[in-house]
């Protein structure tokens, strides 16, 4: 394994994983390969952050794009519905949807949708293709200034490759109907570098449903310059569609009236069209971003059936449509205080969502016959941020940090008694300490708050539009704090984190069955401990692994304090053997734990544990590629609720029960890549 400095050799080693990505340099026509063997010890700020380079999961079997994030030691992505819809994803305790609380950028350009049609925080991956990663950046906790909504549990940040030494083509051929293409090069143009990939994706899936996955997505990022002073602009286009398996009751598959990957309601699904353009330049001491985004997005779902109504059916569509744009700029300052290094680094960023349409209505059928609610909503942010970094002595820094946000919206609802302006601020406070104890063990201790922002229409409503009955209003950003203490070793071929940390959040988003989205609920704190590790000890093998616990709970709710889907243990890990220096295999295991469904502890979930592999092969420039996904065939499930639903026949008021989305069976997939 290569770390930071590493300068990819030869297309062929199969080892480095440098024959897909790069990115410029000092020197433009250098590749740098990133990875865990970064030595982070007098650079991180914390003992949760880290970086991963495509070293380290270009030998990764993937089921979904989503699961990238997985790299992330303790961050779970699962899925309740169709492969098109965005993950949902889980991290220390929390069940964050689909990006509640876990902030999302690419390039530098925001992912996360607020006042989503179908959930806050909305982020998908989708639009990602993983051989144009070439590193995943990641921060745990509310600790970090440059940052402020939806960064309470986390923060990842990827970015994609300059240039690719060689055009690559890859085929890859999956059971249950599974193709994907890729196509992707580089070459000069001009005084930088022009990148182009496209790729296609189709999928049936195991339901008894085919999912018709249909997915296209590409990305053109022209590149010129180095890492100090250079530019890129890139374009993303991405469309899909699909068919869903929601979430099934489980009372349904006992009595045989499903198949464990049947449905109950065969209209869902969705679509999701997202173009993007932006660009980042580095001049000096100074980095600038920005970004706009066109996006389409609609979603059929149905989780109560015929509870509310017997005779149509509780089937709905949320639909969303907008422009986002913005930007971010920092700059940093290098200064002195009592002779000693002080880095002085200001920002600030800037985001407007043009929402044209977002809305809720009630669908049969797949197709929409009534309206529930529909607005329009202009919503706006600024945020600005200053941080000092002083070198106390030799061995000891000490990071303090202030974020200033402020939210503002204008709601126009089809009800105007829904309809508002207002806005909302927030100051957050950083501190940060790291004492590296020896050259090869660094301590850090952290404070910090963060906050994420609550879907606007709920400070503007008045009244329920479902029931028309009076209906409260809900704050807009919530207040999250944090602490935090770690550790770090690093011996080059080893280097491990050991933190414990405490967060207490104003205000918790948790799932509603009735609704199919995420609603506010009361304060919740939460404590907990993780752990991981990255060890290369023979020249042919790599090991890596990582466990989190977590103790999360309401406040002030005895009897009824425990959070929906607030998953308590992690743990992941795997290894990778090099045979040859042209052939690779490796396994990997994903276990996460049981966790409760209702406030009261009286459901819970069952724990799953799934395990890949692969086998990689490198014949001159052809590359080859067995994965087996979910390799001992486990019957666990992706997600587990449990809330009231109604199928037909049953009593007006419904059953409650634990409602489930399989895991996918076993599944093997055969991939081609030839390097040009």
């Amino acid at each position: 394994m290569t770390g930071a400095t590493a300068v990819a050799s030869h297309a062929g080693d199969v080892s480095t994983g440098a024959d897909l990505v790069g990115t410029a340099n000092d020197d433009a026509n250098t590749i740098v390969v990133y990875g865990r063997a970064i030595n982070l010890i007098g650079i991180a700020q914390s003992g949760s952050q880290g970086t991963v380079g495509y070293e380290d999961f270009q030998n990764r079997p993937l089921s979904r794009v989503g699961e990238l994030v997985e790299n992330v030691p303790g961050l779970i992505a699962t899925q309740h519905s169709g492969s098109g819809k965005a993950n949902q994803y889980f991290l220390r305790g929390f069940n964050l949807d689909h990006g509640t609380d876990l902030a999302g950028f690419v390039d530098g350009a925001p992912i996360n949708m607020r006042t989503h049609g179908h959930g806050q925080g909305y982020m998908d991956l989708n639009f990602l293709i993983p051989e144009l990663v070439e590193k995943i950046d990641y921060r745990k906790g509310p600790y970090f200034a440059d940052v402020g909504d939806f960064s309470a549990a986390g923060t990842v940040m990827f970015k994609t490759v300059d240039m690719l030494p060689s055009p690559i083509a890859e085929a890859q051929v999956g059971m249950y109907g599974y193709y994907r293409g890729l196509v992707a090069g580089s070459f000069g143009l001009g005084d930088g570098n022009l990148l182009m990939g496209i790729n296609g994706t189709l999928s049936d899936g195991p339901w008894v449903l085919d999912e018709k996955l249909r997915k296209i997505n590409g990305l053109v990022k022209y590149s010129q310059g180095t890492s100090d002073h250079g530019f890129s602009i890139e374009f993303n286009p991405y469309r899909s569609t699909w068919q869903a398996t929601d979430q099934v009751p489980e009372r349904a598959i006992d009595t045989g009236l499903i198949d464990r990957f049947g449905n109950i309601d065969p209209y869902l699904g969705g679509e999701t069209t997202r173009l993007s353009l932006s660009g980042t330049g580095h001049y000096g001491n100074t980095e600038v971003s920005l970004f706009g985004v066109y996006y389409n997005f609609r979603l059929t779902s149905n989780f109560t059936y015929f509870l509310v109504d017997p005779v149509h059916g509780d089937e709905f569509q949320q639909r969303d449509e907008r422009g986002v744009f913005g930007g971010r700029i920092k700059h940093e300052i290098p200064a002195t205080l009592f002779g000693r290094d002080l880095k002085i680094t200001i920002g600030g960023d800037a985001r407007y969502d043009d929402i044209g349409k977002v809305g809720l209505y009630n669908s049969e059928f797949g197709r929409i016959i009534g309206t529930v609610r529909q607005d329009k909503i202009d919503e706006y942010s600024g945020g600005v941020y200053a941080e000092g970094q002083l070198a106390i002595t030799d061995r000891l820094r000490a990071t303090v940090g202030v974020r200033g946000d402020i939210v503002g919206w204008n709601v126009r609802s089809d009800d105007a008694r829904n309809s508002g302006k207002g806005h909302d601020s927030i100051g957050l406070p950083k501190v940060a300490l790291a004492w590296r104890a020896t050259d090869h063990l660094e301590l850090y201790a952290n404070y910090g708050q963060s906050y994420h922002s609550n879907d606007v229409r709920g400070a503007t409503v008045q009244f329920d539009p479902g029931t028309d009955t009076p209906a409260g209003q809900t704050r807009v950003l919530a207040r999250a704090t944090g602490y935090e203490a770690g550790a770090r070793a690093d011996f080059g071929q080893f280097n491990a984190t050991l933190v414990a940390y405490r967060l207490k959040l104003a205000s918790e988003l948790v799932f509603g069955g009735d609704s199919g989205t995420t609603e506010p609920q009361g304060a919740t704190r939460r404590y907990g401990g993780e752990a991981s590790l990255f060890w290369h000890p023979l020249h042919w093998l790599t090991l890596d692994g990582s466990g989190g616990i977590t103790h999360a709970r309401f406040v002030d709710a005895p009897g009824q304090d425990r959070i929906p889907n607030s998953v308590g243990v992690v743990v992941a890990g795997g290894g990778t053997i090099a045979v040859t220096d042209k052939i690779a295999v490796t396994a990997r295991v994903r276990h996460f734990g049981s966790a409760p469904l209702i406030e009261d502890d009286s459901a819970r979930s069952r724990p799953t544990t799934l395990v890949n592999a692969g086998a990689y092969w490198q014949v001159g420039r052809t590359k080859l590629a067995i994965d087996v996904l979910n390799l001992f065939d486990a019957r666990d499930n992706d997600i587990t609720y449990f809330y009231t639903s109604r199928l037909q026949g049953e009593p007006a008021e419904g059953v409650d029960d634990y409602h489930l989305h399989p895991v996918e069976p076993r599944q093997v997939r055969v991939t081609g890549r030839y390097i040009f």
